[in-house]
């Protein structure tokens, strides 16, 4: 089992192409992935002693993992920066529209760059869905994982290699827990939440919302029809990270999206100025 979030033991990940995006050559790019998978740290079984391991051996086995995960991260960071490739990490519960919310942002971004990274644990169905828009995609099966890891972003890079200036998104497995203790190697973590999970999801799962740098609140055009308190969202998600923007919207009828697009203009802005000034430092 992993050692950090309790995954299946010996998962690994898959790296598909859909299919008319494959390469000449017929066969899928694949790649076993090995992230920290350990026993547990304890023992026991009918007529055994029960045997308990010092609780620091788990600390040192999670500290591993992240360390190891962090370092790759930060070299995926690197290669990233490099290209001017600007990577968020979307993040959400199953079913909060990820998906539909990403073709949406395609076909209305059209003037600009954009490549997607899917994380399933299984199927290429989503994958699927981002093709059809006519955007480069690659799908990541992780099989019994429940999430994605600096290891297998470097893996879906090399496959999908994006273009210089891209727009890059990465669509997490539905996971509100894991996700947030795995660094990609992202410019920021973005919660996608919808009006039909409740109020308290912050509050319940706050160590995502402490990770993200936005909340974006899916589906408001069903809140007549549920029982969803905006306004309590957005506090609690501020007593969990103070200051973190919430931006309301529906990707079914188009409202509030346009703060989305300015959201995401602003950070190209911003990475593209820091950039010049780390240039500048250089020279």
């Amino acid at each position: 089992m992993c050692a950090t979030c309790g995954c299946g033991d010996n998962a690994a990940a898959v790296i598909r192409v859909p299919h008319d995006r494959r390469h000449e050559d017929g066969h899928d790019h694949s790649s076993g992935h090995d992230h920290g998978h350990h026993d547990h740290d304890h023992a026991h079984g009918p007529g055994a002693d029960h045997v308990h391991l010092p609780a620091t051996e788990t600390v040192n086995l999670e500290l591993k993992v992240l360390a190891k995960n962090d370092e790759l991260a930060q070299r995926n960071r690197a290669w990233l920066a490099d290209r001017d490739i600007l990577a968020f990490n979307m993040t959400s519960s199953p079913g909060a529209g990820k998906t539909t919310l990403l073709e949406r942002t395609i076909r209305e971004l059209g003037e600009t760059p954009i490549a997607v990274i899917e994380g399933d644990q299984e199927t290429q169905l989503d994958a699927e869905r981002i093709q059809a828009t006519g955007c480069r995609v690659v799908q990541v099966n992780t099989g019994a994982g429940c999430h994605l890891d600096a290891e297998m972003m470097s893996h879906a890079l090399e496959t999908l290699d994006p273009a210089p200036g891209t727009l890059l998104f990465v669509e997490n497995v539905g996971n509100l827990v894991c996700p947030a203790l795995f660094d990609l190697g992202e410019q920021d973590k973005v919660v996608v939440i919808s009006v039909t999970e409740g109020t308290d999801k912050p509050l319940k799962y706050p160590h995502m919302f402490q990770a993200a740098g936005l909340v974006l609140v899916n589906k408001i055009d069903l809140l007549p029809y549920v029982d969803f308190d905006l306004d309590r969202c957005r506090a609690y998600a501020a007593s969990v990270h103070p200051g973190i923007e919430v931006i309301p919207l529906s990707a079914t009828t188009g409202e509030g999206l346009s703060r989305w697009y300015d959201w995401l203009a602003a950070k190209r802005r911003a990475a593209r100025s820091a950039a010049l000034e780390e240039a500048a430092g250089r020279a």
